[in-house]
């Protein structure tokens, strides 16, 4: 028969003698990353290793501590990693749609932007100054001079030949007009027609003749009016070169390491010369109601450098993380802004992104915020496809603008991408997603536990240590740490075991700093710790309370006292998010004769998973495996849980279900003030089953609620005994014998503590020994098959499939 437990297997306690320490002040700070060792060796491969696709995947499940470790990993690899370059995008003077990229090392781009801004200043104040002058005013009329001279000379000779034929030279917006002139007096056109035929032929023919010498004259001065352009225009760009040549020089020779920069300075000069009247006319202001002080700078926008990646504070390769990975956030976007009620954008309003910021180091995404924001994932797989970040519309991607806009080069991308989500999202992504297991061929798996070592506590403690010394909290004492390290353990389910589930464990650190400062102590002590994680589950019990509360007044039917034939309490657990409670079920099974075998009411109504079937379909096993050998089943059973409404789910009650169609059998009643859980094979053996700790708790309360006996207690699969980390007010009640735990291996075992007959083994002879509990089953069973021979016409009924 099965031994009921001692306490000191109850909870595996830490002694605050075996802390090393007498608080956290003394401990080291935490470095690394802890219990991950396996996630640690991965993320460093991944990091470490070049070749295209291999990218990262941290699975990990919430709380677990995944992204902050991942962050600090990733800062102390990046510190001795080269600092990447800087950005910028400049003008393409050739084509204003397509602003050029240009790279340069890190803080070059900000110095760039800086000289620039510096050069278009001192050249907007030299050229006025060297226009204005009386050396450019001398220069450009010597320029002019014999050319106006000869114009003039040209002019006065067409006049005279003019004159002598009779006619005059009049300008008007069509061109010269040729006026015959008689008398001194010019002609009108209807005067002209007036004359005779004769002479109106020969003013016509003269006119003919002068217009022939007239366009040839003409084709002299446009001729002469291009030489004087060219001759000022080339006056100007000598001046010009002159006066602002030197800075741009000067620029050209400081970046000439720089090709690109060379190339984009050569453009900024030729445009300068070619753009001069910006620089020398003083801008006229828009003729709009209410002037605006940028209006005049529009023009001179072109020369800016736009700095969208400034590498010139980093101390190593970038580390970022976007928590809120946009399309925009990522890829960068193009600003626009309203001018004279029309929106407009222009290079200068590019926005770098995430991607920007982190290329050249790493870039850490959550995978579930990346997949909600749409286009997002997409983009980020073509980028590091084609290992570039190009900025787009997101509307011209969908379709839905053909408006000409603008197309920035795309900057080439180096850069490891580190996605942080769930387990069970990446198996959706690599089965589902053909491009994902190329582009992220490193898994992270971050363990939820960690073992119970010596080494691990001490590692516990330099993690209290690094959180009170990083949120400035009360440090801990000696009790206090091993208060965190025995919560570790529950929230692991395991005495073998840590929970690297950090967010929780720091939770309960910063609530009992809470508390330790109400009470203005210097530390938390363990008093502190039991004080927040009690509080914890008062915050979150009301449920638990109120199904405690409907029990005690018997509108839930749970008995703790007497016994009852059929009947047994069964455990499970009622998760509602934030918490997590045992709550017992009474479960009931009646028999009769038939054929119908086990029938399970909450799967024939449709109120059962499939993993519940399964194991109610077991039952049937395990008695023919026991009782059947030699004859066929005639049973007819129906199993339940009582004022159940909702879906059950799980196998853990099997071995309860199996107890009370093992009662109901063999008419031995079974004592109420014992409540059941584990799922159990076709060959009886007991086994484990999860949240054994909250299931105890949850009877235990139970049957304090209706008062303690001490005839009270719980059967669990003897696996679980190492997963047992009870509340110590249930040890208290161990240990004053008012309460019992007992761990069963078989159905035999259990059935024995339950009903306190002897389960029975099967002899030599092949019976089983007398009075029983298998004795009187085979009993009833043969006893059950004999009454249905006399009704032969009797046939089970169908069951749906």
């Amino acid at each position: 028969m099965a031994q009921e437990l001692s306490i000191d297997r109850l909870r595996r306690k830490s002694d605050p003698a075996s802390i090393r320490c007498k608080t956290t002040e003394e401990i080291a700070p935490l470095e690394g990353i802890i219990g991950q060792d396996r996630a640690v060796r991965a993320l460093r491969f991944g990091l470490e290793i070049k070749d295209r696709g291999f990218n990262i995947y941290i699975a990990g499940v919430p709380g677990s501590g995944r992204t902050t470790a991942a962050k600090d990993f990733l800062e102390v690899i990046a510190k001795d990693k080269p600092i990447p370059p800087d950005w910028c995008y400049v003008n393409n003077f050739n084509d204003h749609f397509s602003p050029k990229a240009i790279r340069l090392p890190p803080g070059q781009g900000k110095e760039l932007q800086k000289d620039m801004k510096t050069v278009i200043a001192e050249v907007r104040s030299a050229l006025p100054k060297a226009f204005e002058s009386e050396d450019y005013a001398t220069k450009r009329e010597d320029a002019t001079r014999a050319v106006e001279e000869e114009r003039k000379e040209l002019l006065t000779r067409l006049n005279t030949r003019a004159q002598k034929e009779g006619f005059a030279l009049q300008s008007s917006p069509i061109g010269v007009l040729i006026i015959p002139v008689v008398n001194g007096r010019p002609l009108t056109d209807p005067e002209v027609m007036a004359l005779p035929k004769k002479i109106g032929e020969e003013i016509e023919k003269k006119r003919e003749a002068l217009k022939a010498e007239l366009r040839t004259a003409m084709r002299q001065l446009r001729g002469l009016e291009k030489k004087v352009r060219e001759a000022i225009q080339k006056l100007n760009r000598e001046v010009a070169i002159f006066a602002f040549g030197h800075l741009v020089d000067g620029l050209v020779e400081k970046y000439e390491k720089f090709p690109d920069v060379k190339v984009y300075l050569e453009d900024v000069r030729d445009d300068i010369l070619e753009n001069l009247a910006q620089f020398i006319e003083k801008p006229q202001a828009p003729q709009i109601p209410f002037p605006v002080p940028w209006a005049k700078e529009l023009p001179f926008r072109k020369y800016d450098v736009n700095v969208i990646v400034d590498n010139s504070t980093l101390k190593g390769a970038p580390v970022i993380i976007e928590r809120n990975p946009t399309n925009q956030n990522l890829f960068g976007r193009m600003e626009k802004e309203a001018q004279f009620g029309v929106l407009t954008t222009d290079f200068t309003m590019i926005r770098g992104g995430s991607l920007h910021q982190a290329n050249g180091g790493y870039l850490v995404l959550p995978v579930e915020d990346l997949l909600r924001n749409i286009f997002s994932y997409d983009s980020l797989k073509r980028a590091l496809t084609n290992e570039c970040i190009a900025i787009e519309e997101p509307s011209e991607r969908m379709g839905f603008v053909t408006t000409k806009g603008m197309r920035p080069t795309p900057i080439p991308l180096d850069v490891k991408v580190v996605l942080i989500g769930n387990p069970l999202l990446y198996h959706q992504l690599y089965n589902l997603d053909t491009d994902f297991k190329e582009l992220f061929k490193v898994k992270a798996d971050f363990d939820t536990t960690m073992h119970r070592s010596a080494r691990n506590e001490e590692v516990y403690g330099a993690f209290v240590c690094s959180l009170c010394q990083k949120e400035k909290l009360r440090h801990l004492d000696a009790s206090g740490v091993a208060r965190i390290i025995e919560f570790g353990s529950r929230l692991a389910q395991d005495q073998q075991k840590l929970s690297t589930r950090f967010g929780e464990v720091a939770d309960i650190i910063r609530e009992a700093n809470f508390y330790a400062m109400r009470d203005k102590v210097q530390f938390i002590t363990a008093s502190h710790v039991k004080k927040a994680i009690e509080e914890k589950i008062y915050r979150s019990n009301l449920m638990q309370k109120r199904i405690q509360e409907m029990i005690e007044r018997n509108i839930l039917l749970i008995n703790t006292e007497g016994e009852a034939l059929g009947q047994v309490n069964g455990l499970s657990v009622m998760s509602l998010g934030d918490f997590a409670f045992g709550a017992p079920s009474r479960v009931t099974a009646s028999i009769g004769v038939g054929r119908e075998g086990i029938i399970d009411i909450q799967r024939e109504a449709k109120l059962a998973g499939p993993i519940h079937t399964k194991g109610v379909m077991i039952l049937s096993g395990y008695l023919a495996e026991t009782f059947t050998h030699d004859k066929p089943l005639s049973l007819s059973a129906r199993l339940v849980f009582e004022q159940s409404y909702g879906m059950v789910e799980g196998d853990s009650a099997s071995s309860t279900e199996l107890y009370g169609l093992l009662s109901a059998l063999s008419g031995i009643p079974i004592k109420q003030g014992f409540a059941v859980t584990g799922s159990v094979n076709q060959k009886g053996e007991v086994q484990a089953i999860g949240g054994v700790n909250a299931k105890i708790e949850g009877f235990f309360e139970v049957c304090k609620a209706k008062g303690l006996t001490g005839k009270q207690g719980v059967l669990i699969p003897e696996s679980n005994v190492q997963n047992l980390m009870l509340k110590e007010e249930i040890l208290e009640a161990v240990k004053e014998h008012r309460f019992h735990i007992y761990p069963v291996k078989t159905i035999g075992e259990g059935i024995e503590i339950l009903t306190g007959v002897k389960a029975g083994e099967r002899q030599r002879d092949g019976t089983f020994e007398k009075d029983t509990i298998n004795f009187r089953i085979e009993r009833k069973l043969k006893t059950m098959a004999e009454k249905l021979k006399e009704y032969p016409e009797f046939k089970a009924p169908k069951k749906d499939r």
